[in-house]
């Protein structure tokens, strides 16, 4: 099942192999600056943005490189079409432009109000239509011929390709069916760091044949492919990000470019010619041949196209490059399938048919399941802020019970106090009660004073005389 689309992730992955050449060790700054130049000419890109992002990914890493996360859009940085139509008209009439005098024709146009069109926005945009600056000078340049290119050593540039092998008879009952051949040369020595024939054509076998490569011998700087579906896949991708490997690929319809591999698999013909002498009937049999046929008859044959003329063994083993080695669980995690999916209430998930225990306190979450597609006896699982952990086929038990996640532990009785609920609400009364004003009737103003009583007698005055 194909792994679900994560934005971010594939933005990372498209600016790492815009930068990994600026990664390599002991380049100089005039080569730094050829390729930075050349980056900004097919990506639109300035200079000071590509800085930033290998600052980033020798800082931090792979999460350097992911899109950081902004606010909401304000509405006067929406550049409209016909807005953006007029810029690439003003900019065709006249390339060197800046973006600065684009936008100033605009506004005296009457097109845009003043301020109103931001720099970053055109520019930006701009690139999109491949109108940049850069853009523009790098395809007004002259075209040149192909030229030859070798790598000066060992695992710099591994390529690859497919070859369509004979057919054996694999297939139900018996059936002959067609086999097909994966290799993986060395740019610098011809050597074949591996070749295997599988018995289908999928992305699996060229994840496979590359695995067997790195193991047996270190991770290259850089792999270079055709465009065909096997290998334009977002696993590779992953897979080349996560050991660090540049991915390359050729130009379509030019198959010069891959002109090593090319031979090498008009070599094979040869070997295909022997073999089918041999009748194997088997895919194991035809690749033990193969091995054969490569350690005698291939490695170990001068090659006219090394200078000076040596074997592809001597080659390889003579050169002194360091191999860089990867340790076995990152090779592991790189080539690894990764997808998500959600825990039912009874602590399972349902993965590629098969039903996976994963734990009822994740019951409702959404978990990460990392696993390999040859091999699903047991899936990983990956949350955040939590150790990965390993998922095996549920088996159902004879006796069902109820199982719950485990509640937050309760605060005991030494740990609590009074209500604070009350004890809040008491100072909101009295602060009611303070603002209260007594309320005023207006009878009690108007009313007219009340007759003595009858019964009441009569209250003597005060005299000053003496009796």
């Amino acid at each position: 099942m194909a792994r679900p689309s994560d934005p971010k992730e594939d933005r990372a992955i498209e600016r790492y192999q815009w930068i990994a050449p600026l990664l390599a060790a002991g380049l100089d700054a005039a080569k730094a600056h050829q390729l930075k130049e050349e980056i900004s000419a097919q990506t639109g890109w300035s200079e000071r943005t590509i800085r930033r992002y290998v600052a980033r990914y020798r800082a931090q890493g792979w999460e350097g490189l992911k899109p950081q996360s902004k606010g909401p859009r304000r509405r006067d940085d929406v550049l409209s079409e016909a807005i953006l139509e007029e810029a690439m008209i003003l900019r065709r009439e006249v390339p060197r432009r800046s973006i600065t005098q684009l936008i100033q024709i605009l506004e005296w146009e009457g097109r845009v109000a003043p301020g109103q069109l931001k720099r970053s926005t055109l520019q930006a945009r701009l690139a999109e239509k491949g109108y940049s600056a850069r853009q523009l000078r790098w395809q007004s340049a002259s075209a040149v011929g192909s030229r030859r290119f070798q790598r000066r050593h060992r695992n710099a540039l591994w390529q690859s390709d497919i070859k369509y092998g004979p057919y054996l008879p694999i297939g139900p009952k018996g059936a002959k069916k067609q086999v097909y051949l994966v290799a993986f040369l060395d740019d610098a020595t011809r050597y074949v760091v591996y070749a295997g024939f599988y018995p289908t054509l999928d992305q699996i076998i060229v994840e496979h044949a590359l695995r067997q490569a790195i193991t047996g011998y270190g991770v290259p700087e850089a792999v270079y492919f055709d465009n065909g579906s096997q290998y334009t896949t977002k696993q590779m991708h992953r897979i080349c990000t996560k050991l660090g490997i540049q991915l390359l690929y050729a130009k379509p319809y030019s198959p010069e470019s891959k002109g090593k591999i090319e031979r090498f698999n008009q070599s094979l013909d040869a070997f295909l010619t022997e073999a089918a002498l041999d009748q194997p009937a088997t895919v194991d049999r035809l690749n033990a041949l193969l091995q054969a046929w490569l350690s005698e008859c291939y490695h170990t044959q001068p090659h006219t196209g090394l200078d000076p003329v040596r074997t592809p063994a001597v080659a390889y083993r003579e050169d002194a490059q360091p191999i860089r080695w990867a340790e076995s669980d990152q090779v592991t995690r790189a080539f690894l399938s990764a997808r998500t999916s959600k825990v039912n209430k009874v602590g399972g998930i349902s993965f590629q048919g098969t039903q996976y225990y994963v734990g009822t306190t994740w019951a409702g979450q959404t978990v990460e399941v990392v696993y390999d597609p040859t091999d699903l006896s047991t899936v990983s699982i990956e949350v955040p802020g939590v150790e990965p952990w390993t998922a095996r086929p549920m088996v159902i038990p004879e006796y069902n019970g109820i199982h719950r996640a485990k509640p937050p532990a309760k605060a005991s009785r030494a740990d609590q106090g009074p209500s604070r609920l009350l004890a809040g609400a008491q100072k909101q009364q009295a602060a009611r009660q303070e603002r209260k004003q007594p309320a005023l009737a207006y009878r009690q103003v108007w009313a007219e004073p009340a007759a003595p009583s009858p019964e009441a007698p009569p209250q003597p005055e005060d005299s000053d005389h003496e009796d």
